[in-house]
């Protein structure tokens, strides 16, 4: 076995220095078309823009490539020039399926390796051809119930093998508009994975995924999505299948655990419901936020103690590790933590609390590296609560 620095996610827990691209995206467009011409866009090849313009400048259009260039259209209404997006075509022949397999070389992996593990998430949308039959599964097209185990694989390679740590959101293709259809994504172990249903046209197939992931690209890795504060998504209209948001089974769809829209009494627009991945209920990286605050984590830690990687480690007389070098790994630990997130917002520590840092590192003395060669390092980080129901008495003062 090579020499490495391996981490571990610990779940359950929760019971329910230099800048990092916390917002950094990729987008996957299944379907799109080539343009001719040595310097414009090619399919599976890895593109790298900052602004719509840039996507124009490779010859594409609304006409040559309408679901592509909605999309990055609609990313950049929502984050704003300047912020980082790779992009990357394949064919109409592929699917979420085989683009998000891990074994396929030509697939979302090439993008991700393209990043050198930059990217922090992925976005699927596809534009089958015209003689593709959807196959109606759970309220769907079966193809993103396939995808989903694809894409769950994948995240978990990124984060072994690059240690690079990924999630991928693909809309929910060919909804059929039938919210009571739809598979429950909370009886699935997808962690790593989210569906998204809605778009700005009625009766469309595909999801609005590029507003989702605009709003992704510029909210910090604790901020859910769905947060109010940040106003309204910039879409005029939305519609969920055939109908309007405001008249929609919205409830039906967010408790089944999917990426939706909604609206809210009093206020214009529309906003984001929740962050829900497809996974358990009791699963602590149900959220994107949570998800999204202990990959940063994840890549944090491993920076940090890459540098102690095949170092010498010295032993205290009675073959134990010696208290002062761990004590010395488990501040660098913690300092990296606290200056990359914490400094930031990104964990829910007490702010009145100058000793609470949201962070914890721990290292066991009584490990026997001599024999071994290895090194277990306890690291647990504290996430921000929110609030998602917020009741209140209300009544009449009488005095």
């Amino acid at each position: 076995m090579l020499p490495r620095v391996k981490i571990n996610f610990a779940n359950g827990a929760l019971g329910q220095v230099e800048a990092m691209a916390d917002g950094c995206l990729g987008f996957l467009a299944i379907g799109a078309k080539e343009i001719e011409g040595d310097d414009n866009f090619k399919l599976g090849k890895a593109y790298t823009v900052k602004k719509l313009s840039a996507l124009e400048a490779l010859g594409v259009t609304e006409e040559n490539n309408p679901n592509l260039y909605r999309n990055v259209k609609d990313f950049y209404a929502e984050a704003g020039d300047g912020a980082e997006l790779w992009l990357m075509g394949f064919a109409d022949t592929d699917t979420f399926a085989t683009v998000l397999d891990k074994d396929n070389a030509e697939g979302a992996k090439s993008l991700l390796q393209a990043s050198n593990g930059k990217l922090r998430g992925l976005l699927a949308f596809k534009t089958p051809a015209d003689d593709y039959t959807v196959t109606a599964d759970d309220g769907f097209d079966a193809d993103v119930t396939a995808g989903m185990a694809k894409a769950q694989g994948l995240g978990e390679w990124a984060a072994d093998q690059l240690y690079a740590p990924i999630f991928t959101l693909m809309e929910g293709y060919g909804f059929t508009g039938d919210a009571s259809k739809l598979k429950a994504l909370t009886t699935t172990e997808y962690n790593r994975v989210g569906v998204v249903v809605g778009d700005t046209l009625p009766h469309s197939p595909n999801a609005c995924m590029g507003i989702v992931g605009g709003r992704i690209a510029v909210s910090p890795v604790q901020r859910k999505i769905s947060r109010v504060k940040d106003g309204a998504l910039t879409p005029l209209v939305m519609y969920i299948g055939d109908r309007l948001v405001e008249i929609a089974d919205v409830e039906t769809i967010h408790e089944k655990g999917y990426i939706t829209f909604t609206t809210f009494v009093g206020r214009t627009g529309y906003f984001i419901a929740d962050d829900n991945l497809a996974t358990r209920v009791e699963d602590d990286y149900r959220s994107l936020t949570n998800r999204r605050v202990i990959d940063k984590a994840y890549r944090v830690a491993y920076n940090t103690l890459l540098d102690s990687l095949n170092d010498e480690v010295p032993i205290a007389t009675d073959g134990t590790l010696s208290p002062a070098w761990c004590a010395s790994v488990k501040s660098n630990v913690e300092r990296a933590i606290v200056s990359n997130m914490t400094a930031n917002g990104n964990l829910g520590n007490d702010p009145g609390d100058t000793n609470d840092t949201g962070v914890e590192c721990s290292i066991d003395y009584a490990q026997n590296i001599l024999a071994t060669s290895h090194l277990a390092v306890g690291l647990r980080v504290k996430p921000n609560g929110y609030a998602k129901y917020i009741d209140v008495e209300l009544g009449f003062k009488t005095e």
